[in-house]
């Protein structure tokens, strides 16, 4: 009788044991099923986050039926367990574990911000104040102090932040692209500096830098830069004066309202190629890598002059004579459709 008993006991147990170990096997594979997301989703895992409080947000948000399938599979699995901070973005078709292996990489969400060629540094910081999860350490620092915390105590910061676009987390700060922005414009015009032509009239990779803002500011035309960096050098390297409006339109600072006057280019500014020799002090906007290459590269040939056509390009000549008639043929008489930049690529564009 007492033997029946303990059968029947040890049975029992042997039958509840498979039970649950059926119903936890069951519960695990469920999380190697599809979590039902219809659209993309946002999880932000704090600092200092547990697994179980990860496991229980996802069971409130209907990633799993219950959390505990996930506590037990990081038991059977302890690497699951080591999820890292940030922000993550949950794709329609991931299952539980998708998610939690994500975490487990710290293959947190992306977000870009861009430095765009030709603009300046105070465009960038603009960019950098309106990018969404960015921490804004320097939003009210001065360009001095920017500088300053770059290690380039008293430099002035424009040209010195390569255009590019820049990829951040959340969580990673405007000074952190900055710093970013800076080695890398160190770094390129470095590289560009060491593959320099010979006889160039820089005394400096900084003058190099300053003639690439000149270039990309004043052409829109990929394929100019290099022609209009050979008329900027043949000029410096005769005396003549650049007599470029970019730097012009620099100096007036806010006062530019769109076009430039005789007085303006009559009125004295450290930047009014138009009156002073040479370079300007500074750069004038955020030199691209193809501008500071065509800066150290100019084109060969005797050319001495340009002036914009209205297409975004540019008609160079030899002679006075030569440019005054141009002047004439684009300027003195301009086409309806005339504008300083080439047409968009897309013709419904145009005129945009």
């Amino acid at each position: 009788m007492i033997k029946s008993f303990l059968v029947a006991v040890v049975a029992s147990v042997l039958v509840a044991v498979a039970g649950a170990g059926l119903w936890g096997w069951q519960g695990i594979e469920s999380l190697e099923a599809d979590a039902g997301l219809e659209e993309p989703t946002l999880y932000m895992v704090p600092r200092g986050s547990s697994f179980n409080a990860v496991a229980q947000d996802l069971e409130e948000m209907g990633v799993v039926d219950k959390a505990v399938w996930l506590k037990l599979l990081a038991r059977i699995e302890p690497e699951l367990a080591s999820i890292r901070a940030g922000e993550y973005e949950f794709q329609p078709g991931m299952s539980a574990r998708d998610m939690i292996s994500l975490m487990v990489r710290g293959q947190t969400k992306p977000r870009f911000v861009q430095f765009i060629e030709g603009r300046r540094f105070q465009d960038a910081r603009a960019a950098l104040a309106d990018a969404e999860y960015l921490e804004q350490v320097t939003a009210d620092w001065s360009a001095e102090q920017i500088m300053s915390e770059l290690g380039d105590e008293g430099a002035h910061p424009e040209g010195r932040f390569f255009p590019d676009t820049y990829s951040y987390r959340r969580g990673d700060s405007d000074l952190d692209i900055l710093r970013r922005a800076y080695e890398r414009m160190n770094n390129v015009l470095a590289e560009e500096w060491a593959n320099r032509a010979e006889d160039l009239p820089y005394e400096s990779p900084y003058e190099a830098l300053i003639m690439a803002s000149i270039i990309e500011r004043e052409t829109g035309v990929p394929g100019e830069r290099r022609d209009i960096a050979g008329v900027f050098v043949r000029r410096l390297e005769r005396g003549m004066r650049l007599q470029t409006d970019p730097t012009v339109i620099y100096g007036m600072g806010d006062s530019y309202q769109g076009r430039i006057t005789r007085r303006d280019l009559r009125t004295h500014t450290p930047y009014n190629t138009y009156r002073i020799s040479g370079l300007p002090p500074t750069p004038i906007a955020l030199p691209g890598r193809a501008a500071i290459n065509a800066a150290v590269n100019p084109a060969d040939g005797d050319t001495l002059f340009f002036v914009a056509k209205g297409d975004g390009s540019h008609q160079f000549s030899r002679t006075l004579e030569d440019h005054q008639r141009a002047v004439r043929e684009y300027q003195l008489n301009r086409r309806e459709d005339y504008r300083s930049f080439p047409a968009p690529a897309n013709d419904s564009e145009a005129g945009k």
